[in-house]
């Protein structure tokens, strides 16, 4: 209990003393800010994109690929492969009608909104069972697009992040320029990035020989391993099949891999310097309060309480500028939209993300007040006194 006591004192006591110190103070606390609001900022575009994803996927819906093929543009299946995948067994019927689709894929030049800078946004064609395939598509203004017609509906995401794509706007496509007919949603999923026509007329505009993929609608999931035997074995076809929830985390691998090396890296640089600098401004602290430290030390407080004293204060320190940097993270960052390789996310500041970055402040101030708080302890009542003069 006596030592305890001795800790509440010793730590209010060198807490007091931070206005005296505030410009030093200051550099662990905008430090500390500054590294975890780079941090949190970068894995919130991680964050957004696990959440597009996950919203994008179901288990039940098999995405088939020529051989080899790891994205859609790179892939080739040709009409014939179409009616066989078509025929195979598992597949969920609709009015006697396999639900699957049949797709196209082209690239369309749009603006950003944000800086006028010139981007991409992919436009699928999708086959008749297009709607049953993917009943998350949902109109929220305007009329589907009519096959045969130069017609598209454009997702919410990519109309709120690109200029020209507003209802009963053109859209430069081959052949002739296209109109958009409505706005959709998809229930946050990767679709809402991109522009939805009929299959047939893009195919027939884009001048292709074969389709990019075929998206099919199993039974259940239980039914993949039979379907995808029958396809596998098949002497007149080379495809991959791959469940959609599967293909989607394998194509933006990647560039999640790459957010997260991106955010460890830059966090960790920064946080460095922080924690370097918690080390420079806790040594100095420890220097001017050396007679309050060698008085306490006289008069029998334990060297663990001076310790404890001072890395109460770094972990003070660290933890205020973590909070300010989450807290400017979130408020600059979160739920904003942004475009990534033709993928439209909405940025997350999540409380796990925001905690992880708090945390690992926290560790790094602690670290940094380590040393000095070792050598408070260890100075003799003689030397403090001497160096407090």
């Amino acid at each position: 209990m006596e030592t305890l006591t001795q800790l509440g004192a010793v730590t209010v006591m060198g807490l007091k003393t931070i206005p005296d110190r505030l410009g030093a103070s200051l550099v662990i606390v905008l430090g500390m800010a500054c590294a975890v609001g780079a941090f949190i900022s970068i894995l919130s575009m991680s964050t957004g994109l696990a959440r597009t994803l996950e919203g994008s996927g179901r288990a039940d819906r098999i995405i088939v690929l020529s051989q080899g093929s790891l994205y859609e543009f790179g892939s080739s299946l040709s009409r014939d492969n179409a009616v066989t995948i078509a025929d195979a067994p598992g597949i969920r019927k609709s009015a006697g009608k396999p639900i699957v689709s049949a797709e196209t894929l082209a690239y369309a030049a749009v603006t950003k909104k944000t800086d006028g800078l010139d981007a991409f946004v992919n436009v699928r064609g999708i086959g008749p069972q297009g709607s049953a395939l993917r009943p998350e598509i949902r109109l929220v203004s305007g009329r589907m697009f009519r096959p045969g017609k130069y017609e598209l509906i454009v997702g919410k995401s990519a109309q709120a992040q690109f200029a020209g794509l507003n209802q009963g706007q053109l859209v430069a496509l081959p052949q002739a320029d296209w109109t958009v007919t409505g706005i959709f949603e998809s229930g946050g999923s990767s679709l809402e990035s991109q522009l939805i026509t009929d299959s047939a007329t893009l195919y027939a505009a884009m001048r292709a020989s074969a389709y990019k993929s075929m998206t099919v609608m199993l039974d259940s999931p239980a039914s993949l391993p039979a379907f995808k035997h029958a396809l596998t074995t098949n002497p007149a076809l080379s495809v991959d099949v791959i469940s959609e929830p599967e293909f989607l985390a394998r194509q933006w691998k990647f560039l999640d891999t790459l957010l997260k090396v991106v955010a460890y890296m830059v966090g960790g640089i920064m946080g460095l310097g922080a924690m370097f600098g918690a080390l420079n401004t806790m040594y100095s602290a420890v220097s001017a309060r050396s007679r309050e430290i060698a008085t306490l030390r006289a008069i029998g407080f334990g060297g663990g309480v001076v310790v404890t004293s001072v890395l109460a204060e770094a972990l003070l320190l660290a933890f205020t500028g973590a909070v300010l940097g989450a807290v400017a993270a979130w408020a600059a960052f979160n739920g904003n939209l942004h475009a990534m390789g033709g993928l439209v996310i909405s940025l997350a500041v999540t409380p796990a993300l925001a905690g992880t970055g708090v945390a690992c402040a926290c560790a790094l101030g602690l670290i940094g007040g380590l040393f000095p708080a070792i050598r408070a302890a260890r100075l003799t009542v003689a030397t403090a006194l001497r160096a407090g003069v």
